[in-house]
């Protein structure tokens, strides 16, 4: 009987890791909002990482964060690193390309609680008295994150930060 029980246990764990091979080697999670207000007034906004602390909602995880900004003061070169509490960790962005009024993009590399490195988009497009602005983020996937990703949904749980971080932009932004 324990040696059937081994078996299907040695069935299944291997089952499990054919699936998680199996999955992409990158993920990609975006959301976006209409905000009525002009891109131009919208953009400085994320490109300046010193105005993130009222929409980000990073921000307001960990009101003890120790924050960094170095390089530029916003746009290519501007810099922001922070270290929090656990469910905040560390990490550090990096403003690696603009173009103002409609598109930035950022570098994003975690180091704690796990290692991460992304890439960080923000599209702004006007449409007459609306602008939509486009939160996007995607990199590699390596395995550990696979095996994570069978029991975390991460389109789910990155998504809802994007979209309470797009609703404090707008509200911002439309005042």
């Amino acid at each position: 009987m324990l040696r059937k029980l081994g078996i299907a246990f040695v069935v299944g764990l291997a089952a499990l890791l054919l699936y998680v091979a199996s999955r992409p080697d990158t993920f990609r999670v975006e959301r976006s909002a209409s905000i009525a207000a002009p891109a131009e007034k919208i953009f400085p906004m994320i490109e300046d990482f010193h105005r993130w602390g009222p929409w980000s909602p990073y921000e307001k995880r960990d009101p003890a964060m120790k924050r960094t900004y170095s390089g530029a003061p916003s746009g290519p070169g501007a810099v922001y690193a922070w270290e929090g509490n656990r469910d905040i960790g560390k990490g550090r962005m990096e403003i690696t390309d603009s173009s103002p009024p409609l598109k930035d993009t950022i570098k994003l590399d975690f180091f704690k609680p796990f290692e991460g490195h992304n890439i960080a988009e923000f599209t702004l497009e006007p449409k007459g008295d609306v602008t939509n602005v486009s939160w996007v983020m995607y990199g590699p996937v390596p395995f550990i994150s696979k095996v994570m990703q069978v029991f975390v949904d991460m389109d789910n749980m990155i998504g809802k930060d994007f979209e309470a971080g797009l609703a404090n932009l707008k509200a911002m932004a439309e005042k």
